[in-house]
C-alpha cells in the first residue's frame, strides 16, 4: 500500500507535532506548514523523512501553491489562533488568520478535486462553538453559538467546511473539546497551571493566580485526539465528530490535580483569585458528547482527567529539576534529587 501524503497546517502546535510524529510512524510522507515568524519554534528536527515549510496562510495565493506542490491525499488543517483570551486581545487578527486561512485552504482543496485529485479535509473546529449554549453535553446537533472572536471564526469555519462538502470536497469537522500534554504552550491555563505548581514544589515560587476557578471544560489528553483525526482521515469520514471524554472539571479541580500529583495537598493558600483574568462571557460548562465518533469510528480515549494532569506536572516537574541543576555553580555540592 502506498502512504498517504498529509499536508499539516499548524505543525508547529501541540497537535501538529503530535501529528506529525504519528503519521510519519505509520509511513505516511508528511508537509508541515508553520507561519514565516513561526518557523524556529520547530526546535527539534521534523520526525523521520517530514519536513516543513514555512507559509503565510493569510494569502490566498501562497495557500494554493502549497496545496497544489504537496498535492496530498488529506489536509490536516490545525493552524489558528488557539487563545479565546488572545482572541480577545484581537479580534480582527484572529478572524482574518483563522477564517480567512479555512476559506482558501478549502478552495485549493476544491480545486484538487476538480483538477481529478481526491483530497480529503480534516478541518479542527473546536467546542468553543458552543460555548452561549445553555445544554450539556453538547453533540454535533447542538446549536452553534459562540461567545468569543474565537469562536465566532471556529463557527465560520466550522460552516464553511460543510458547505465546501455539499460542493463535492471530502471533509471531515473535528470539533475538539480542550485537550492538553506536555507540548501544550505556556499561555493555556492548564500549562501555566502545571508549570507553576512544578516551580511551587521546587521552592522557586510560592502563589499562582488564576481566574474563574468555576469554570468548567471537558479536558483530555492530546495524543487521543490526534488519533481520532487520524481516523477521519482514512476512513474519509464526510462528516462532523465532537470529540471529548464527556466527562468536565472545574479550573479548580485541574489545579487540585496538579498539586496532589506534585505532592501538595493543602493546595488552597497558594491559589489566588484574579478578576482580570476572567474571560468575557466565560461559558461554566464545556462537555462533549462524543457517541457518534465513538460508534462510527470507535474511539476512546485512553487517559483519565488525573492522568492527564499527572503527566503534565511529572514533566513541568523534570523541567524545572534540569533548568534549577544547570543553574548551579560548578562545585556548589548541591544534590539535586
Amino acid at each position: 500500500m502506498i502512504p498517504h501524503r498529509a499536508l499539516i497546517t499548524g505543525a508547529s502546535g501541540q497537535d501538529g507535532r503530535l501529528l506529525l510524529a504519528a503519521l510519519t510512524e505509520r509511513g505516511w510522507t508528511t508537509t508541515g506548514v508553520v507561519g514565516p515568524s513561526r518557523h524556529r519554534e520547530l526546535d527539534i528536527a521534523p520526525p523521520g523523512d517530514a519536513e516543513c515549510v514555512a507559509v503565510d496562510l493569510g494569502d490566498v495565493d501562497a495557500c494554493a501553491s502549497v496545496v497544489e506542490m504537496v498535492r496530498p491525499d488529506v489536509i490536516f488543517h490545525l493552524a489558528a489562533v488557539s487563545s479565546v483570551g488572545q482572541s480577545w486581545q484581537d479580534p480582527v487578527h484572529t478572524g482574518q488568520v483563522n477564517a480567512q486561512a479555512t476559506a482558501a485552504l478549502l478552495t485549493a482543496a476544491r480545486d484538487l478535486v476538480r483538477d481529478g485529485h481526491p483530497v480529503h479535509v480534516v478541518n479542527a473546529s473546536s467546542g468553543e462553538i458552543f460555548a452561549g449554549t445553555d445544554s450539556a453535553p453538547q453533540n454535533e446537533s447542538t446549536p452553534i453559538c459562540p461567545t468569543s472572536p474565537y469562536g465566532v471564526s471556529k463557527a465560520y469555519g466550522h460552516l464553511l467546511a460543510a458547505a465546501f462538502r455539499a460542493q463535492g470536497v471530502g471533509v471531515s469537522n473535528a470539533i475538539l473539546y480542550p485537550h492538553e500534554s506536555p507540548l501544550r504552550a505556556p499561555h493555556f491555563v492548564t500549562r501555566k497551571i502545571t508549570r507553576a505548581v512544578a516551580e511551587i514544589a521546587a521552592g522557586t515560587r510560592s502563589e499562582l493566580a488564576l481566574g474563574n476557578l468555576a469554570a468548567r471544560r471537558d479536558w483530555g489528553w492530546a495524543p487521543d485526539y490526534v488519533e481520532a483525526m487520524i481516523s477521519m482521515a482514512t476512513e474519509r469520514a464526510d462528516d462532523d465528530f465532537v470529540v471529548a471524554t464527556g466527562v468536565s472539571h472545574s479550573v479548580a479541580d485541574f489545579a487540585g490535580a496538579a498539586f496532589a500529583a506534585a505532592g501538595i495537598a493543602d493546595w488552597h493558600h497558594h491559589v489566588r483569585t484574579d478578576k482580570s483574568l476572567f474571560r468575557p462571557a466565560d461559558s461554566i460548562d464545556l462537555v462533549g458528547d462524543s457517541t457518534r465518533l465513538r460508534t462510527t469510528l470507535g474511539w476512546r480515549p485512553t487517559k483519565t482527567f488525573s492522568e492527564v494532569v499527572a503527566a503534565m506536572v511529572e514533566h513541568d516537574m523534570a523541567s524545572v529539576e534540569h533548568a534549577d541543576a544547570a543553574a548551579q555553580p560548578a562545585g556548589s555540592g548541591r544534590t539535586v534529587a
